[in-house]
């Protein structure tokens, strides 16, 4: 694959540690695509779900996708875009495979994000977690160094409510069906993205980025 456009910038051949994006539907496929367009040789893909067709909306999956699943799908998408990738695909999703390197958590259950990062709080061979959440319009991306204890509590600390307690804030149409619009997904993405470069090529980590696409909002901390 051809870096010439970054590789001054950002080398991704520098990363020896392993890259697991758990969850792979808005967030975690539109992650994954980034990541694979900056050169990242070899992905960790979890996920238990198929593509659907409300999927299409805002999530990196097509149409002739739909009955996949999405590990699958979206190993297709990314070896499209860079044939000498290499996709392991875990399509029951995250249970207890071991984590190292570093590892993005994309997946819409409060609950299961905090078992992961609970049952990794000690575990010596991850460099950093990056957890995003989203609403329509806003979202909030959240980062720890696994180095410093204090900032793996920190990332617990924001995780205190239950995936019930989060489903009824979140809004819904008429029908159920949870609201989510791609400019909202991908200028999160953008900003963990970005989180997660400057932490490998500095080790300058953002610990919370706020963003609203639509009142056009940004802060960092």
């Amino acid at each position: 694959m051809d870096l010439n456009k970054h590789l001054d910038f950002f080398d991704p051949y520098s990363i020896k540690d392993g890259i697991h994006v758990i969850g792979c539907g808005a967030i975690g496929s539109t992650l994954a695509e980034m990541l694979t367009r900056i050169g990242l040789p070899e992905l960790y893909l979890y996920d238990f779900d198929t593509v659907a067709s409300h999927n299409i909306a805002n999530q990196m999956f097509h149409f002739n996708q739909i009955g996949l699943t999405k590990t699958q799908a979206l190993a297709d998408i990314l070896t499209s875009i860079n044939p000498d990738i290499t996709i392991n695909q875990n399509d029951q999703g995250y249970t207890t495979q071991p984590l190292a390197g570093y590892v993005f958590l994309c997946v819409d259950n409060i609950d299961l994000r905090r078992k992961i990062v609970e049952q990794n709080q000690y575990n010596p061979h991850i460099k950093a977690m990056f957890d995003f959440r989203m609403g329509l319009t806003d979202a909030q991306h959240y980062a720890a160094d696994w180095s410093d204890p204090e900032s793996i509590k920190n990332l617990l600390r924001t995780m205190q409510f239950t995936h019930e307690e989060a489903k009824q804030i979140t809004p819904v149409n008429a029908c159920g069906t949870t609201l989510s619009i791609v400019s909202t997904v991908r200028n999160i993405v953008a900003y963990g993205l970005a989180n997660f470069i400057n932490f490998v090529k500095s080790n300058k980590l953002k610990k919370l980025i706020l963003n609203d696409s639509f009142d056009i909002f940004v802060e960092a901390f």
